[in-house]
């Protein structure tokens, strides 16, 4: 009698005739699109050691604490963050990390417009990018909306008759807090989340834009070979 030490994988690698199930092809498909040396890489050109990119990392660790201090104003509800000390307090946080969001995700933004980002099939990582902001403008004005004070019914009643005269008043009521407060804390950032998460995988899939090929006038002054760019590399360098 023998026994069979191998592994599920390592049987089902092994067999031939295994390898037109399903679970093989979408294994292989995985592998072949999302190369784990390119989602994990080990170095980055030296281009991406710039303020630029610190924006962007500075974007999702806002994002992080927004989403963080969301679920906790959630579990506790609009009585807890009016009444409570710490619930006032995690309020303001979640404010400030809103406001140093936008504020990191516009300056990258413009950045990445001025670098022409979506050269190089990055046009995908482009506009993946510009979604996510307009969508998070979206979040944020459902936020204002459920803030339940006197704010809140000031924008609400301002934006009603506008958001009416297009006809989405009838699915889209701002002074519903009930529907806004859906809005605002499942379905944007669920959206949000979603886009900022294909936009990190293109990054890391399609690479961060290298600069500008120098022109003539700038490689005379540089000296610089246009034909041959720096294949400078920095170890440990985030995406």
């Amino acid at each position: 009698m023998t026994t069979n030490t191998e592994t599920p994988t390592d049987t089902a690698t092994a067999l031939p005739e295994d390898a037109d199930q399903l679970s093989a092809k979408l294994r292989r498909a995985a592998v072949a699109a999302l190369p784990p040396e390119r989602l994990m890489p080990d170095r980055q050109p030296a281009y991406v050691a710039s303020w630029i990119y610190v924006f962007g990392v500075l974007t999702l660790a806002s994002l992080a604490v927004v989403i963080l201090t969301g679920v906790v104003l959630a579990i506790f509800g609009p009585s807890w963050w009016h009444v409570s000390t710490v619930g006032l307090f995690v309020n303001s946080l979640h404010l400030w990390s809103v406001e140093v969001f936008f504020f990191a995700m516009v300056v990258h933004l413009w950045g990445k417009f001025f670098m022409a980002a979506w050269r190089g099939r990055r046009r995908a990582t482009w506009i993946t990018g510009v979604v996510s902001f307009v969508v998070s403008v979206g979040a944020a004005f459902t936020g204002y909306l459920s803030q339940q004070n006197f704010d809140s019914q000031w924008i609400s009643t301002q934006a009603k008759d506008g958001i009416n005269s297009t006809g989405a008043g009838a699915i889209f009521n701002v002074t519903n807090f009930g529907q806004m407060l859906m809005w605002h804390i499942v379905l944007l950032p669920l959206v949000v989340v979603l886009l900022v998460g294909v936009h990190v995988l293109l990054v890391r899939l399609r690479g961060v834009v290298p600069p500008f090929a120098p022109t003539d006038h700038t490689a005379k002054e540089t000296g610089a070979d246009q034909a041959s760019p720096q294949k400078i590399t920095v170890k440990g360098v985030p995406s």
